[in-house]
């Protein structure tokens, strides 16, 4: 009699254990935690980013061929325009440049991306692309150089440069007479692209 009670007792707990066990599966199936849900976010987040950084990317391609950037410069062309075709487009810059062969700069503000121009005998010799302050990683923030090397493939050159005490790393695609360089502070942190001729 004894052991036959035993029996029921242990049926009994094996029998709510199960339906504890299958009700938690079920819940835990069912409502994912929090911080599986903030990290499937961000992930998606981060993807959206990558996506946008990507497309920046992109577009240089192309314009590079004609001597030019994308964007509200796109009517300036490396060795054709002038300083006035410059201010015309885009404005005064916000620093002047201090000397003949000195930049004039444009501040990257109000969502509108940074430039800056230096010029030969009065026309654009270089033009350098800082990108935006705003939602840096959907522009030149999110561009690294694994997301250059692979849709890019490898540069024609790649050089490690000094500028003051930090040193970066100058990537250089050929795009017909012209060239962009792309310069990393690291191997995820674009500073700036540059185009000029060849």
């Amino acid at each position: 009699m004894n052991l036959n009670f035993s029996a029921k007792k242990a049926w009994a707990s094996i029998a709510i254990a199960g339906v504890i066990g299958i009700g938690t599966t079920m819940v835990s199936g069912l409502v994912p935690p929090v911080h599986v849900a903030h990290a499937a976010a961000a992930a998606s987040h981060n993807n959206e980013d990558a996506a946008q950084a990507l497309k920046a990317l992109n577009s240089f391609y192309k314009p590079a061929l004609k001597g030019q950037f994308p964007g509200s410069v796109s009517d300036l062309t490396v060795g054709k325009s002038t300083r006035k075709d410059v201010i015309k487009a885009i404005g005064e810059p916000s620093e002047e440049r201090k000397n003949a062969s000195g930049y004039d700069i444009y501040s990257a503000e109000m969502g509108h991306p940074g430039y800056a121009f230096s010029y030969k005998s009065d026309k654009i010799r270089e033009i350098r692309y800082f990108g935006t302050n705003v939602e840096r990683q959907t522009n030149i923030g999110g561009i690294t150089m694994s997301m250059l090397k692979k849709n890019w493939f490898a540069p024609n050159s790649t050089t490690t440069i000094k500028n003051g005490k930090t040193k970066q790393t100058k990537l250089t695609y050929i795009r017909g007479e012209y060239k962009l360089e792309f310069i990393f502070n690291s191997s995820t942190d674009l500073d700036h692209i540059n185009l000029l001729a060849k």
